[in-house]
């Protein structure tokens, strides 16, 4: 008689807890509002947000680490990102105008320096009272005069590293980089560091240009680009040396893949395999033929 008792008394306990369960499931859910997490790409970054000013400064812009989370939910997106040193941003001035007619406007290389927030340097320049960031080429140096011009010539001219020209200006195979897409909406393509287009021919009115992916990209011939390579070649082929600069440079590692003696990449310890007798096996001489007298 004991038996059923028992059993009424576990039914009751176990529909208890599954109400309970049930009951703290439905606050939680009620308690948390219904997020949507993002995805990376589109044209979104979750790795920091800059502070920009009404008009453009050449002080540098306070800016907001996310560390790989969407700025609105806090929901993490991209696992990749977090840490980092604490950088300010220099704001660039991607549009190189110059006049349409008439010599070309001089600018002069105050100073070259390093930027935190993207792989090539940077240079301030200055024209008149005003003064902008370009990004550097490979040589530049402080003191260095810049030319730019929107002229298109009958003759192709013979631009110095960081002169920006019109692309059917160029003569054919000059390495060039901030490539407009349309004509005066600034240089869109060839940002990063070490990397260079170059102008193989020109068909009509646009220009192919080989991309740094070796891709062939068709412009107008209006188009500005900025001549020379751009700076901080050695970047790519820098190896990064310890997992404390890679925390630096704001990548997170990707915890618990790897081990030194049994992860998943790391060296395996194991046995050494049992000893393998090599023999040759030789052709077989043949058997000795008696030969007698006798049939």
């Amino acid at each position: 008689m004991a038996l059923p008792k028992l059993f009424a008394n576990l039914t009751i306990t176990t529909n208890l807890i599954s109400r309970r369960a049930i009951n703290v499931c439905a606050i939680n859910f009620a308690s948390k509002p219904s997020l949507i997490k993002p995805k990376p790409g589109f044209g979104i970054a979750y790795r920091r947000i800059v502070h920009f000013p009404e008009e453009y400064t050449v002080k540098p812009l306070n800016v907001t680490n996310l560390a790989g989370r969407d700025p609105v939910s806090g929901r993490l997106v991209a696992k990749g990102i977090g840490g980092g040193i604490k950088h300010k941003y220099h704001w660039i001035a991607w549009l190189r105008d110059g006049p349409k007619e008439g010599p070309p406007i001089e600018e002069k290389v105050i100073q070259v320096m390093e930027d935190g927030c993207r792989t090539a340097h940077i240079a301030l320049i200055g024209v008149g009272d005003k003064l902008k960031y370009i990004l550097a080429t490979e040589n530049m140096k402080a003191g260095d005069i810049l030319k730019s011009s929107r002229v298109l010539p009958r003759i192709p001219v013979r631009a110095n590293e960081g002169d920006a020209y019109v692309l059917g200006a160029l003569p054919i195979g000059t390495l060039v980089h901030c490539i407009e897409k349309e004509p005066g909406y600034g240089g869109l393509y060839i940002h990063a560091a070490g990397t260079f287009g170059t102008i193989l021919r020109k068909n009509n009115d646009r220009i192919i240009v080989q991309m740094p992916s070796k891709r062939l990209f068709s412009f107008d011939q209006h188009c500005m680009a900025v001549v020379g390579r751009l700076s901080n070649v050695e970047h790519g082929s820098t190896p990064i040396g310890s997992p404390q600069r890679n925390r630096w440079l704001g990548n997170r590692p990707r915890s618990g893949l790897w081990k030194r003696k049994d992860g998943r990449h790391g060296r395996k310890i194991k046995p050494p395999k049992p000893i393998k007798e090599i023999s040759f096996a030789g052709k077989k001489g043949q058997n000795a033929i008696q030969l007698t007298m006798c049939p």
